[in-house]
């Protein structure tokens, strides 16, 4: 079992800059990928991100997201970040970090936080 925290949410303008973190604790951290989704009113969550586990960071992104946020993960602190930059009103969503397995760049999640709100102003 891994139990998830999500922080960092909140009302920022376009063209801002809001830094995601997920808390995690339970099972071991390092042996997980890690990734975010988030979902925005009356739509299906979608992928955001994701980060292969210790020995290969690898990331992903979606193509809405790519070079403006930016995914990281520290093992020592059983933290995973979701930075991101140049916000749109778009990217409005609760955000939820998950724990799971990447297989290729698809990543299934097993485990989810609850969420944070993230809203974009224009």
């Amino acid at each position: 079992q891994v139990q998830l925290v999500e922080s960092g949410g909140g009302l920022v303008q376009a063209g801002g800059s809001l830094r995601l973190s997920c808390a995690t604790s339970g099972s071991t951290f390092s042996s997980y990928d890690m990734g975010w989704f988030r979902q925005a009113p009356g739509k299906e969550r979608e992928f955001v991100a994701a980060i292969s586990r210790w020995f290969s960071l690898n990331t992903y992104y979606a193509d809405s997201v790519k070079g403006r946020f930016a995914i990281s993960r520290d093992n020592a602190k059983n933290t995973v970040l979701l930075q991101m930059n140049s916000l749109k009103p778009d990217d409005t969503a609760v955000y939820y970090c998950s724990a799971g397995n990447l297989y290729g760049q698809a990543f299934i999640p097993d485990y989810w936080g609850k969420g944070t709100l993230v809203t974009v102003s224009s």
